[in-house]
């Protein structure tokens, strides 16, 4: 039943982005006609308007400085959330930048002054953790990750940009409470215990957020972000809106070491842009999500980050952060995180739809008067028109504590060293509307320390299938 729900969900999406593609077309058609009365006229300007494949890998290689140049709102497409004199390309998750370059997944539709962007990600899998059982942590599991996005935005005044995000998904349904297995996770609770090598589900409402920015200049913007729940200004864009990890279906295993927060229930961001650079403060609740992920948790406003960013060119985007965050787990109530991280992500455009992404991450997570903890990532991505490649590596440093090991047996606050690498690879098989339907599957293998072998094996390794419905390239 609760994959019959997201199916139909997917379903009426791509019903409306092909009517609306429908009435675009009729549109387009009722609007050529009328131009029928001067073709030669419409031939020149077309032939100077349409740009060539190559035009647009010169307008890729532009450094961020010359995108400024373009007033995007002004030219009937959508720009930045946080600046209209940004392109839409920028657009991470919260706050976040992503390389100008970056591509998008989704569809557009208009109304009045309004511009609408409608996204998402679903992968209807069967995913087994150590399935040579060499350990006694594994698990398997018929699930379907997801996640929905409609964003809109409309030009206030003459220099301002109003933004709203929604962001909601289905894992109450399709992975409940107790999320899907994956080995050495860690973070978030069900029915009073903690979670261990399984992934939480994400709440129903994972953002409901508004932005506006005033633009001083071309190079200056000040924005103020409010969301209920929302993303603070902490860590790289979170990993399921990164085109280096879109493809993979599981969260990374360092995800509460980088982009945790990303759904928070009371944030407050404020930021200023000078030319590629961008400093940003949020106040926020610490709490991470609880239990029940249909509800509105209480806004608590009792932790705080800053975020640094920086776009170089067209396709970097460079990040470093930092935050107190006060008692994010509810089973660890006394524990406050400082939590640091720095990241770069890369976008190149191949032309003839490919694209190469990647990303390298660190973060670190330190509670006082206790030694901090760790953790690495590089993903990358290549897609080359049907067929996406894709992998991830990670480094983390899990405790005692975190994998909830015996203490009189492991000691108290052992650091563990975890690696795990994944290879996947997904291929499209059809189109339904505007949506992609794919094919794929992927391999993890973890690296385990030899004093966890007796829980965890030698060397298990995670393997699995899906079917991913997610928009086409724009």
């Amino acid at each position: 039943m609760k994959y019959l729900i997201t199916s139909i969900i997917f379903l009426g999406l791509i019903y409306s982005a092909s009517a609306q593609q429908k009435m675009d077309m009729s549109d387009t058609s009722k609007h050529h006609h009328m131009m029928m009365k001067d073709t030669a006229k419409s031939k020149m300007n077309k032939k100077k308007a349409m740009p060539t494949k190559k035009d647009e890998m010169k307008g890729m290689d532009m450094s961020g400085g010359s995108m400024d140049k373009m007033d995007m709102a002004g030219m009937g497409m959508m720009s930045s959330a946080q600046s209209k004199n940004l392109p839409m390309g920028r657009n991470g998750s919260g706050t976040s930048w992503l390389p100008d370059a970056s591509p998008m997944y989704g569809f557009m539709l208009h109304g009045g002054k309004w511009m609408y962007m409608l996204h998402g990600n679903v992968s209807f899998r069967y995913t087994n953790q150590d399935f040579t059982n060499k350990g006694s942590r594994g698990g398997s599991k018929v699930d379907a990750p997801n996640w929905f996005m409609g964003m809109a935005q409309r030009p206030v005044g003459k220099n301002g940009l109003l933004s709203l995000n929604l962001m909601m998904s289905l894992d109450p349904l399709t992975e409940q409470g107790y999320g899907y297995p994956l080995l050495f996770q860690t973070g978030e609770s069900w029915h009073g215990n903690p979670l261990i090598d399984r992934q939480h589900p994400h709440d129903l409402f994972s953002e409901v957020a508004a932005n506006y920015t005033y633009a001083f200049s071309k190079k200056t913007d000040l924005s103020l972000y409010v969301g209920y729940p929302g993303e603070p200004a902490i860590g790289p864009v979170a990993f399921m809106h990164r085109p280096s990890a879109m493809s993979n279906p599981d969260a990374p295993i360092s995800h509460h070491w980088s982009d945790a927060t990303h759904i928070t229930f009371g944030v407050a961001t404020v930021g200023f842009r000078y030319d590629q650079f961008k400093i940003e403060g949020s106040s926020f609740t610490g709490r991470e999500p609880n239990e029940n992920r249909y509800n509105f948790d209480k806004p608590r406003f009792d932790s705080w980050s800053t975020r640094l960013d920086y776009n170089p060119s067209a396709n970097w985007a460079l990040q470093v952060s930092h935050a107190f965050i006060k008692s994010p787990e509810a089973l660890s109530p006394d524990e406050n995180i400082y939590r640091t991280t720095a990241s770069a992500t890369y976008s190149l455009p191949l032309g003839d739809q490919k694209t190469f992404n990647a990303t390298a991450l660190w973060g670190l997570n330190k509670i006082h008067g206790q030694q901090g903890d760790n953790s690495a990532l590089f993903e990358a991505d290549l897609r080359l028109k049907k067929l996406d490649v894709y992998t991830r590596y990670e480094f983390v440093q899990k405790t005692t504590g975190e994998l909830v090991l015996n203490p009189l047996i492991y000691g108290d606050d052992t650091i563990f060293p975890v690696n795990a690498v994944t290879l996947g690879l997904t291929y499209d098989l059809f189109k339904m509307g505007q949506f992609n339907v794919a094919a794929g599957g992927q391999f993890t293998y973890y690296g385990v320390d030899t004093r966890l072998h007796s829980l965890y094996g030698a060397g298990p390794m995670g393997g699995e299938v899906f079917l991913r419905i997610y928009p086409s390239l724009m």
